[in-house]
């Protein structure tokens, strides 16, 4: 469907009633943050090691953020944890699901799921605004619908309502005023670097799950079907392909550092930790050429902690990032 089409775009739309939240025996916010916590640590171990260097309602609160969009994404890609993705046959009702729970959490209700209840939590405590959340179900919107990228722009398109728009709301949850349009600006672009690491990672087990994210454009230009991504006799074309994602995410992460100076230091901290550590597997990448997808590309618990310290200095010395331009070949729609 198309994205102004989304059912949490349609004005006056009511969502069902789960429960009230007057309603007795509801789980504690600590427990909730509690499940939260889990999901994080067991869906990705790169943002749980950056998020333990947040204070501690800021942590909480990215948490609680992390188990309602990794909740969404599992159960529109019929996922645990982001891990071995599957063809769906029921995507509309997935979605529906999606944007019901979604909505009665904007409203206030209570759910009875955790992580819809965080999400209402998180986003009572922060102004976060809901079109926020209404952009990023748009996401999985596209791919209920198995849209597929024509160019470049419809990339980044993607990788917004995906991934750019959660940077937006990670900086409301870090703080930062929803109307600072420039340093959510900066927000997005990690987002955005963060996705196009993902997808260069990702290339074969999205192709054996159904899905190519790899614009057509680029396809045709070096001669590759769409449908035959697990030929090991393109790996040499697709590693050109991998290259091409790793430069556009390095920039997309360069570009982030100029919101830094908008954050606490443990803030800062934390997001420059999350930008190397999942920098890296981009640049891994790249690296690793025609053999990038013979295992999955990750970041060692050594390497980690290297990049937790490194970040620790970039964050005392962040204001030199302040005026740093933007280049970057895309910006959010507003």
């Amino acid at each position: 469907m198309p994205l102004a089409d989304s059912p949490l775009h349609r004005s006056g739309e009511r969502s069902p009633s789960p429960r009230s939240g007057e309603d007795k025996g509801f789980p504690t916010r600590d427990a909730i943050v509690a499940t939260a916590r889990e999901s994080i640590f067991k869906g990705s171990k790169s943002f749980a090691a950056a998020s333990l260097l947040f204070d501690r309602r800021t942590r909480e609160r990215a948490w609680l953020l992390y188990g309602w969009c990794r909740a969404c994404d599992d159960l529109a890609d019929g996922q645990d944890h982001g891990h071995e993705l599957q063809a769906v046959t029921d995507a509309p009702e997935r979605l529906a699901k999606i944007t019901a729970f979604t909505q009665a959490a904007l409203a206030g209700q209570w759910i009875g799921d955790p992580a819809f209840d965080g999400f209402r939590i998180v986003a009572a405590e922060t102004r976060l605004p809901p079109r926020f959340a209404r952009d990023l179900v748009a996401g999985f919107a596209l791919d209920a619908e198995d849209w597929r990228p024509r160019n470049e722009e419809d990339l980044y398109l993607y990788c917004y309502h995906v991934a750019g728009v959660v940077g937006c709301m990670m900086a409301v949850v870090m703080g930062v005023p929803p109307e600072d349009e420039d340093t959510l600006d900066r927000a997005c672009d990690l987002g955005m670097a963060f996705q196009l690491a993902n997808i260069a990672r990702d290339v074969a087990e999205d192709a054996r799950g159904g899905r190519c994210y790899l614009p057509a454009d680029w396809l045709a230009e070096l001669g590759i079907p769409a449908d035959d991504l697990l030929n090991p006799a393109r790996r040499d074309q697709l590693a050109v392909l991998g290259r091409r994602l790793a430069e556009r995410a390095t920039r997309f992460e360069e570009s982030a550092m100029g919101g830094t100076p908008a954050l606490s230091f443990r803030s800062a901290w934390a997001v420059i930790a999350a930008a190397r550590i999942y920098g890296q597997i981009a640049r891994e990448v790249a690296a690793r050429g025609p053999a990038a997808w013979d295992a999955r590309v990750s970041t060692s618990g050594l390497d980690k902690l290297r990049f937790i310290a490194a970040a620790a200095r970039d964050a005392s010395g962040r204001e030199r990032w302040r005026n740093i331009p933007r280049d970057v070949p895309w910006t959010r729609p507003r």
